[in-house]
């Protein structure tokens, strides 16, 4: 799951809250018992304590950033389908170790968009480059290959390739990809953005039938060769428009201090005062940019 946003995880000792209250407050109740009450101001200060300076932080990011730049709904509801269908039936396993609900992550989801919406407003992205990634999302490749630790090993099984030997039983012997390593090291038919940049990018400027130099990703150091690559068409529902595809671009291209300063701007117009002085210091990140 994309952490591009400021992380909204609430402390398990939220949990733990006192029990012990001043019968005497003004303060109203939120939970009563016979042992005592617990006060909103009560829960207030234990939420300060658990990560209230985070949670005021972006809500406080995210209300200057709405004021600028718009996120609809749909906008939300289209990025959590794309979790939804990476992670499948076990995404409210993964939302659950991250103590997050759908409605949690549909928030951070919105606050994410809003932060991109930040910082690709003053890129500029070459109407060649939009054409060229449009034709990437159009285009599905077949692909074998063979993941290795290092790039000497790497090296060690484009000799052997180069030398005649079979690649399916090279990848058998060689490859550390579990999912591959024993069907010849073949990855039938996958579009753009399903394989980790370096990968992509390798498999689909790669004369057909031809080994590639080793390639290195987060995984190793794969050897791949493109066995085929053919057009499709995407229906109305999967196709994505320029601009989409625009901003993704621009997101690649972006200095991230620059939009640091672009939010730290925004904070400053806003003239946002803290009235509570336990939290004075929240938007000290941004003030030191000054």
């Amino acid at each position: 799951m994309k952490k591009t946003v400021l992380a909204l995880t609430m402390a398990a000792s939220v949990l733990a809250l006192s029990a012990c209250s001043d019968k005497n407050t003004t303060d109203e109740a939120i939970i009563t018992s016979k042992i005592g009450d617990i006060t909103k101001n009560e829960f207030y200060e234990e939420m300060k304590i658990a990560g209230g300076e985070q949670v005021l932080l972006q809500m406080t990011v995210e209300k200057v950033l709405n004021d600028k730049y718009k996120v609809s709904d749909q906008d939300v509801e289209d990025k959590f389908s794309e979790i939804e269908e990476q992670y499948g039936e076990s995404l409210d396993m993964v939302l659950a170790q991250q103590n997050l609900t759908r409605e949690g992550l549909k928030k951070q989801l919105r606050f994410e968009l809003l932060n991109n919406e930040a910082i690709v407003e003053d890129i500029e992205v070459p109407a060649e480059e939009v054409e060229q990634r449009v034709k990437e999302y159009n285009t599905e490749l077949h692909v074998r290959h063979i993941l290795v630790a290092d790039e000497e090993t790497a090296l060690e099984v484009i000799e052997k390739l180069e030398g005649g030997a079979d690649f399916a039983e090279v990848a058998k012997e060689f490859s550390t990809d579990p999912g591959s390593k024993d069907t010849g090291g073949e990855y039938e038919w996958f579009g753009f953005g399903k394989m980790v940049a370096p990968f992509w990018e390798s498999a689909y400027n790669l004369e057909l039938n031809t080994i590639s130099e080793p390639v290195q990703t987060t995984n190793g150091f794969h050897v791949i060769e493109t066995l085929g690559k053919r057009d499709v068409e995407k229906d109305k529902e999967t196709k994505v428009d320029e601009e989409t595809i625009r901003k993704e671009l621009a997101l690649e291209k972006a200095d991230q201090n620059a939009a640091f300063e672009k939010v730290a701007k925004l904070i400053k117009d806003a003239d946002i005062k803290i009235k509570d002085a336990d939290l004075k210091s929240v938007l000290d990140i941004f003030n030191s940019q000054e």
